[in-house]
């Protein structure tokens, strides 16, 4: 794999309690390298354990065994260099939308040095003349641009996506994925994505993850070498699906029950 490395995670196995007498095991020996300024997405069946390396990635949580690495150093605790975007944005409800996005510098207490940044990302977003609003004054499509605009702000080495456009509709989905390929563009920030969608994969991603059902593994990942901007109704674009759906049908031949993590 050519280009700097900037995340590394070598043999991460992850094992829940579920009961006194039951143990999940989420993720087994999960081997990944994501290039600096990569796009990544990670798809596979629901409760395969995509949301649980997000989490190890973040510092949310912590491996069993193996490690993760980010710039070389082991992760260790939730970080600025890591933001993370929740699925339902997770916005604090007492702060407007600026202050929401001014939150992070606030915390790293350089706000009055780079507060001219919150206005930048205001437009960026294309939130202007909603400033003052709060978080049950917007949509759910807005809440999104806010959440990812605070975690971008923090100028982060990777930015962690945990299904942000999942609940959003058809329409709105599609244009903050493209807004998101504006920032990444942009900011040139390593994205990696975790989703449902695997249009949504394709139409982002330089590479995609496919993971099996639990214990999660990496079952494969495939390089998508459309140029941007990709037409989601393309030949190549529908044979990438084809076969990428196909692949998640031989990795999800051997179900297992299903647990909440």
């Amino acid at each position: 794999m050519s280009g700097e490395v900037l995340l590394e995670i070598r043999h991460v196995d992850r094992t829940y309690i579920d009961t006194e007498e039951n143990k999940v095991e989420a993720l087994r020996d999960v081997s990944l390298s994501v290039r600096r300024g990569e796009f990544v997405s990670i798809i596979g069946s629901s409760g395969c354990g995509k949301t649980t390396l997000l989490r190890l990635i973040a510092g949310l949580d912590a491996p069993e065994a193996g490690s993760l690495k980010l710039n070389g150093e082991e992760i260790v605790g939730t970080d600025p260099h890591r933001g993370y975007v929740f699925q339902q944005g997770s916005l604090f409800p007492w702060l407007t939308v600026s202050q929401n996005i001014a939150s992070g510098l606030k915390a790293r207490h350089v706000y009055r040095q780079q507060k001219a940044e919150v206005a930048k990302y205001l437009e960026l977003i294309g939130l202007q003349g909603f400033e003052k609003s709060f978080p049950h004054q917007i949509s759910g499509g807005m809440a999104q641009r806010v959440a990812i605009a605070r975690a971008l702000i923090n100028k982060p080495d990777a930015l962690l996506l945990d299904e942000p456009m999942g609940a959003l509709d058809s329409f709105t989905r599609a244009d903050i994925q493209d807004k998101l390929l504006e920032l990444w563009r942009r900011d040139k920030t390593t994205m990696v994505l975790v989703t449902h969608d695997v249009d949504e994969a394709i139409y982002l991603s330089d590479r995609i993850v496919i993971m099996t059902p639990r214990p999660g593994k990496i079952r494969e990942i495939l390089e998508v070498r459309l140029p941007h901007p990709r037409h989601r109704g393309g030949p190549e674009f529908l044979s990438i699906r084809r076969d990428i759906l196909e692949k998640l049908h031989l990795a999800s031949a051997n179900p297992q029950p299903e647990y909440t993590i």
